[in-house]
């Protein structure tokens, strides 16, 4: 028995593209517990976006998923559009990454809200507009009222997104899923939603997983760090183990990841570290591991064979041949 509030365990994603299959997910399993924050990050393409919309049944028809994800203990894969409407919302919601492109730019935003009440809730409309102005003011949305009767245009990039939070918690969540909630917004106005996230979080009693390539953020504002690459977990850790001041970092890839954060304290001259190479073709298996191409430290076994994802320590997991030592590379 558990006692995580989303369980997923060894969750396969994969589409048919052109003749070929793309394994976007490959055997990805991990935890999310009650109240808790769980970060997961990598490049774009590295499927953590897919792992997350396979789990609320957000991919496309057609799309091949295996592996179980149970939240409470119910089973969300195969179920049915339908049935899953039971568990969106009320159970589990998603903050989507462009709140300008997520909202329907016809529609006041109040009725956008009212329109997600009403789809979970037996309430008249009377009542669904006044949970609505009481969402607006619970994402501190200021002059409730007024922004009610507005258009998304209407709206800052920030209060755009605060409409797409009061939408995902109409129903009062025990899970949120932010899909990059904070890319497109300033780096103020990027904290003010941060802070507002772990408020609600709080205030709400609600588990939170944050999809981001922003390891910065997620030192910042998670629990737990899960790092993503070709479609699998290459390292997780806790936050404070990974990114304490032991360095406690093992995976070649993350440590790249964390290289290349610009700082104040690099020179201004200094060229800024990248991680070199590009991601691998997802549409072609290689025999060994998949970072081992970009990799400057990658030796014969990393190319003939992939490494296991294994707990070296508690609670920490990594997949690596040859790991960083004391969390830096060699």
């Amino acid at each position: 028995m558990t006692d995580a509030l989303l369980q997923v365990d060894d969750l396969r994603v994969t589409f048919a593209v052109g003749g070929r299959e793309v394994r976007a997910v490959d055997g990805v399993s991990f935890t999310v517990d009650p109240g808790r924050t769980l970060a997961i990050i990598g490049e774009s393409g590295s499927g953590k976006t897919v792992c997350c919309r396979a789990i609320l049944g957000l991919l496309p028809t057609g799309t091949a998923i295996g592996g179980s994800a149970r939240l409470r203990g119910a089973e969300l894969l195969g179920l049915s559009d339908a049935e899953l409407r039971r568990y969106r919302g009320s159970d589990i919601a998603m903050v989507f990454q462009d709140p300008a492109r997520s909202l329907n730019p016809t529609m006041r935003v109040g009725l956008q809200i009212t329109e997600a009440i009403r789809t979970h809730r037996k309430v008249d409309r009377r009542e669904a507009h006044t949970q609505a102005i009481e969402l607006l003011r619970l994402v501190r949305m200021p002059a409730a009222e007024r922004r009610f009767d507005e258009y998304p245009h209407q709206l800052s990039g920030g209060m755009r997104q605060r409409v797409m939070i009061a939408i995902a918690l109409a129903c009062r969540p025990k899970l949120l899923v932010a899909d990059e909630a904070t890319t497109a917004l300033d780096v103020t106005t990027q904290a003010q939603i941060m802070e507002l996230l772990l408020d609600l979080q709080t205030e709400l009693d609600m588990a939170l997983i944050l999809i981001s390539h922003d390891m910065g953020l997620a030192a910042s504002y998670s629990d737990e760090v899960l790092v993503m690459y070709a479609g699998k977990i290459v390292e997780q850790a806790p936050a404070t183990r990974l990114f304490g001041a032991e360095g406690a970092v093992r995976m070649r890839y993350t440590r790249a990841l964390l290289d290349a954060i610009p700082h104040l304290e690099r020179p201004a001259h200094a060229e800024l570290p990248v991680v070199g190479g590009r991601p691998p073709d997802p549409t072609t298996r290689l025999p060994g591991c998949s970072f081992a191409p970009r990799c400057a430290s990658a030796a014969d076994d990393c190319l003939a064979k992939a490494p296991a994802l294994l707990e070296h320590a508690p609670g920490h997991r990594w997949a690596c041949w040859h790991p960083c030592e004391n969390g830096v590379a060699s």
